[in-house]
């Protein structure tokens, strides 16, 4: 290093260690931006449609909520909502949580939970689909 600059963003210390990018940071990003890009027409649909529903009687918001097109776009904007929040949620805990063993203790069971509320939640929208 007498006479060579170092042009390497990393420190010396992580340049001995070998420490770098875990290479996921890109990836979780794109997949953040990608699902708010959904959101935007599917949050615009749910909300016009339940400005529009609000006068009709249960059996034409069950036949509303019966249709294909219906179920598709409510079963996506759910899945899409709860894997954008969990997205969120990850870059909170990873930054915000110093600790190893509750980072991972925090992350796993976020994903539990968030498993139990996908699962809830699709059960629900097809339930009430179906006529429930």
């Amino acid at each position: 290093m007498a006479g060579k600059p170092n042009r390497s963003l990393r420190s010396d210390l992580g340049r001995v260690r070998g420490l770098g990018s875990a290479k996921e940071g890109v990836q979780h990003w794109w997949a953040q931006r990608m699902t708010a890009l959904a959101l935007i027409p599917l949050s615009l649909w749910f909300v016009a449609s339940i400005v529009f529903m609000i006068d009709v009687d249960h059996a034409t918001a069950m036949w509303w909520l019966g249709s294909p097109v219906t179920l598709g776009l409510m079963s996506i904007f759910l899945v899409a909502l709860i894997y954008h929040a969990v997205l969120g949620l990850q870059v909170v805990i990873e930054d915000y949580v110093h600790h190893e063993g509750w980072k991972l203790g925090l992350v796993v069971l976020m994903n539990l939970l968030v498993v139990a509320f996908a699962v809830a939640g699709l059960a629900s929208i097809f339930f009430l689909a179906m006529g429930g």
